[in-house]
C-alpha cells in the first residue's frame, strides 16, 4: 500500500526521515508501531482528525486547522490566512491497512508556481509486531526555498524554521499518541532511517 517501504520495528521506537529531494521538494516520513497486544483499534481518518487538534494545542491556537467547503486550511491565529491549503481528504481502504491523504492546493507557505504538488498522508498498516502509524509529508514545495534551485541561505533558512517545527511537532504528536494508547512511554527516542535519497534538513 506503500511504496517508500519502512524497516521492522520495536513498538517502542519512532523512525524519521526528512529530507530535500533533488528537485528540491520536501520528503518527511515519521512512524511508529503500536503493539498487537493493544487493542485501540484507530483508522488512518481518525489519525488525521487526532492531528489536526494535535497541531492546534501544540502551537497554543496560533495554526489553526479549519475545514472549508473545499477542504482543509492551516489559518494563521483568527484571521482568514491559510498557510497551507489542502484539498478534501480521500481515502485508500486495503487488506493491509488504509490511507488518508490530503492534497496540498496553495497557501502562504507553498510555492505559488508549485502548488498542485505536494501531499500529507496518514497511514495506518498492519505489520509483523502490530500496527504502524505514518505520517508522510512528500512532494511539498515550500515558499521559502524560492523554487528548484534555492540557495544555501534559504536552504538553511527552512531547515531551521518549517523543517524544524514539523519534525518536532509529528514527533511529539506520535509520542503522545503512543503514551494515550498503550499508557507507556516511547523509551528508545527517535530514530533516523533512509528511506529515499536526498539532503537531510
Amino acid at each position: 500500500m506503500n511504496r517508500d517501504r519502512l524497516p521492522e520495528t520495536d513498538a517502542d521506537t519512532i523512525i524519521c526521515q526528512q529530507i530535500l529531494e533533488a528537485d528540491h521538494s520536501v520528503f518527511s516520513i515519521q512512524s511508529v508501531v503500536i503493539p498487537s497486544v493493544i487493542q485501540s483499534p484507530i483508522s488512518s481518518a481518525n489519525l488525521m482528525e487526532q492531528y489536526l487538534r494535535h497541531i492546534k494545542n501544540c502551537t497554543a491556537g496560533i495554526i489553526r486547522p479549519v475545514q472549508t467547503i473545499n477542504g482543509i486550511e492551516f489559518r494563521l491565529v483568527k484571521t482568514s490566512l491559510a498557510l497551507i491549503q489542502f484539498l478534501q481528504p480521500g481515502n485508500i481502504i486495503t487488506a493491509t491497512g488504509d490511507i488518508t491523504t490530503l492534497n496540498i492546493c496553495g497557501g502562504l507557505l507553498v510555492n505559488s508556481h508549485e502548488c498542485d504538488r505536494g501531499q500529507l498522508q496518514f497511514m495506518v498498516e498492519k505489520t509483523g509486531g502490530g500496527i504502524r502509524l505514518t505520517l508522510k509529508l512528500a512532494d511539498y514545495c515550500p515558499l521559502v526555498l524560492g523554487g528548484r534551485n534555492p540557495s544555501l541561505l534559504r536552504k538553511w533558512l527552512y531547515r531551521f524554521t518549517q523543517a524544524y517545527i514539523h519534525k518536532v511537532v509529528t514527533v511529539n504528536f506520535l509520542s503522545t499518541l503512543y503514551r494515550k494508547i498503550t499508557g507507556k512511554s516511547v523509551r528508545r527516542g527517535v530514530i533516523h532511517i533512509a528511506v529515499r535519497d536526498g539532503i537531510a534538513t
